[in-house]
């Protein structure tokens, strides 16, 4: 029987390398204090038993906990319609008809283009975004 506590082990491992979530890493120490209970000649339901009562402690209190600290360390997202009505600084010159501009939004350079091909805005200018056409920040000079 401790064979097939093991084998559950490693899959548990295995599984928890591949997909990450935190789920399968709490059947792993369910499965070795189950594995240590075949050692010593405990009856099958023993080894069953405390395998489940630990495998659904850990998924009760580890996997909120796993997932707390993943998005806690995860970047924010950036929503591009997000950035709409927010304030940017032009890091290069914004001229429609010659095809050119750009913003730096959130550390990100974008293409940006002028709300009209009349306006030039230059870089070290702050605009303010209106709207979002394609890839493009539609913009106004502040």
């Amino acid at each position: 029987m401790q064979y097939l506590w093991l084998a559950v082990l490693v899959l548990s491992v295995v599984l928890e390398t591949q997909i990450a979530r935190g789920i399968f890493l709490c059947f792993a120490p369910s499965a070795l204090v189950a594995m240590f209970l075949a050692f010593f000649d405990a009856t099958v339901f023993w080894q069953v038993g405390l395998f489940f009562l630990l495998s659904g402690l850990g998924l009760i209190l580890f996997v909120p906990l796993v997932r707390k600290m993943r998005r806690a360390s995860s970047p924010a997202a950036f929503s591009v319609e997000g950035a709409i009505g927010s304030r940017c600084v032009v890091v290069e010159r914004i001229d429609n008809l010659a095809g050119r501009g750009a913003v730096s939004v959130c550390g990100m350079e974008w293409a940006a283009r002028a709300l009209s091909d009349e306006i030039i805005i230059d870089a070290g200018a702050t605009v303010e975004i209106i709207a979002v056409e394609g890839v493009k920040f539609i913009c106004r000079t502040v």
